[in-house]
């Protein structure tokens, strides 16, 4: 079980949204990579970034934070928003990304996801983000009819590294991980699984190391890290014990 802390980048700074929506933003932190040290300093071993303006443009926005971050940390990143073909990913990867997450792409070029899975094994995971159980794309303003394990079952045997779901609904508010959903897509595929949305304390993390969630790979966490609801060490140190 990995917990990855999540920044997630708007204009050059660290913000977190609200139900995904860009007017609902509060930024934590100007400088984004400042916050990625502050992570790695509390023993976090992953860290999650997500350029949403990418996100919403279709191409890699905040190249520059992003360079700052990866020059700032020796952990591992991963890093989703805006990749929408194989040069971006090649261009994250060799700009010394750990792993690439593809959202959007992976509903409209699953190909596209299988091609690079193959060319870079255990370097592209799968973001597939759900709206009332149906997934969104382009920066979640996008619905479509898609059930969540319906294209998650796509990718199965082609070597994405995992695909992290996230519940729109729920994402920036705080009201816990939608853990029935979440396992249930985990035990549907064999592909490992990382929880996203909503987390919001360490109740959250106690559900997470239970026997039922065994078959997830981690979960990341955004606001509560921010404002202080989830005690990192105290959270590492649950996990680690279990």
């Amino acid at each position: 079980m990995i917990l990855f802390p999540a920044i997630d980048l708007k204009n050059g700074e660290a913000v977190r949204l609200q139900q995904g929506d860009m007017s609902r933003a509060t930024v934590f932190n100007k400088d984004p990579a400042a916050q990625a040290r502050a992570f790695e300093a509390m023993g976090f071993e992953w860290l999650h970034l997500v350029d949403l303006d990418g996100a919403f443009a279709g191409k890699p926005v905040n190249a520059k934070a992003v360079a700052s971050i990866l020059k700032s940390v020796k952990m591992p990143v991963q890093l989703g928003g805006g990749i929408r073909n194989l040069a971006t990913v090649e261009g994250w990867l060799s700009a010394g990304v750990k792993r690439v997450v593809i959202g959007t792409a992976a509903v409209r070029d699953p190909e596209f996801v299988k091609i690079a899975a193959k060319k870079y094994p255990g370097q592209v995971a799968v973001g597939i983000d759900a709206r009332h159980g149906k997934v969104a794309v382009s920066g979640w303003a996008e619905d479509t009819a898609f059930e969540v394990s319906e294209i998650a079952k796509l990718f199965e045997d082609c070597g994405v590294a995992a695909i992290i779901y996230t519940d729109v609904e729920r994402d920036g508010m705080l009201q816990g991980l939608n853990l029935d959903s979440t396992i249930a897509l985990a035990e549907s595929v064999s592909i490992p699984v990382i929880a996203s949305g909503g987390l919001a304390s360490l109740d959250d993390i106690r559900k997470l190391v239970e026997p039922r969630a065994s078959r997830l790979a981690g979960a990341i966490a955004g606001r509560a890290l921010y404002d202080g609801r989830l005690d990192a060490k105290a959270a590492l140190e649950l996990i680690k014990s279990a």
